[in-house]
């Protein structure tokens, strides 16, 4: 049986991509509006109701407005946006944390923020297996590049090109910190320091947890051992060998799309640096909600997906 999608928001950088990873999948079909009606109220109430699965790539008023639109109990809603990701009812679009099973069964799913998603991938195992304490105070380091901050930013970095790395989240409110603290199960918000740099795509995130300074933590091969086994089953994401990191890891400003994410644990029995390198296109957005939409579909999660950095 054929899906029927609606990307509501399919001219913006998340919608297109996911356009990309469907577009050769016999598996879906794309509702589609001609631009005139891509912002018709009534065209996108049609639509979003004549729709197996509508994904939301838009900022959040309106990803909240479309939620409004749908009339009836059969359309699914993945969205993208930061609208619904703490809100109740909906099913946090993380299959590896939430479970596979939530996420196929789920009427609204909410799509992971980038960052969060590097972040919750390292800290929330470490956290429910009690190898690292949820009241620390963590710190979390991560550069992303430019797309990721929609078409205002895209146009600054490509337009100016003179900024080559941009620090952003001073005033310690970023709006993924709710998310991060949330899904983590941790006691404090952590500090969160983001920055873009100019690559149009790619993330790095890194929590240094000095474990020689926090009472019951486990060292850096308790660390590495329970990532690996917690994602021993998963198909998206890879953890490196312990201490076995690269000289250097490098963001490319031509890098190609990747769906995928790498783990790496460094350190010894007092620090340990937790990285997650991931696309913040891909597994940070497009490629989260169509491995979501796989699930919701009945297929393997990484069907179609870009799964080789």
């Amino acid at each position: 049986m054929t899906v029927s999608v609606f990307i509501d928001g399919a001219a913006g950088t998340t919608g297109l991509e996911i356009r990309d990873r469907l577009a050769a999948r016999s598996e879906f079909s794309l509702v589609t509006l001609e631009e005139e009606r891509r912002k018709d109220v009534s065209s996108r109430r049609q639509a979003l109701n004549d729709c197996d699965v509508a994904i939301l790539c838009l900022p959040d008023d309106a990803a909240r407005q479309s939620v409004t639109l749908i009339t009836n109990d059969t359309t699914r809603v993945i969205d993208a946006s930061t609208a619904h990701r703490t809100a109740d009812g909906w099913t946090y679009g993380f299959p590896e944390l939430i479970g596979r099973d939530a996420v196929a069964a789920a009427k609204r799913i909410s799509n992971p923020g980038c960052y969060p998603t590097g972040f919750l991938a390292i800290i929330a195992p470490l956290i429910r297996a009690g190898i690292l304490p949820a009241d620390w105070p963590y710190t979390v380091n991560a550069v992303s590049g430019y797309s990721g901050g929609g078409i205002a930013l895209i146009d600054r970095f490509e337009s100016e090109r003179t900024i080559a790395w941009r620090g952003y989240g001073l005033g310690l409110g970023h709006k993924h910190i709710r998310e991060m603290q949330l899904y983590a199960g941790l006691a404090h918000a952590p500090l969160f320091a983001p920055a873009v740099i100019d690559a149009h795509r790619g993330m790095v995130v890194e929590i240094p947890v000095p474990v020689g300074a926090i009472p019951g933590a486990g060292n850096a091969q308790a660390i590495h051992q329970t990532l690996h086994q917690f994602y021993a089953d998963a198909a998206l994401v890879n953890i490196g060998k312990l201490n076995e990191v690269p000289h250097e890891l490098l963001i490319h400003r031509d890098a190609a799309p990747w769906d995928g994410m790498m783990i790496y644990v460094a350190g010894d029995e007092e620090h340990v640096r937790l990285i997650a390198r991931l696309d913040n296109l891909g597994k940070g957005a497009s490629g989260a909600a169509v491995q979501s939409l796989n699930l919701i579909a009945g297929l393997p999660e990484e069907t179609g997906l870009i799964t080789a950095a």
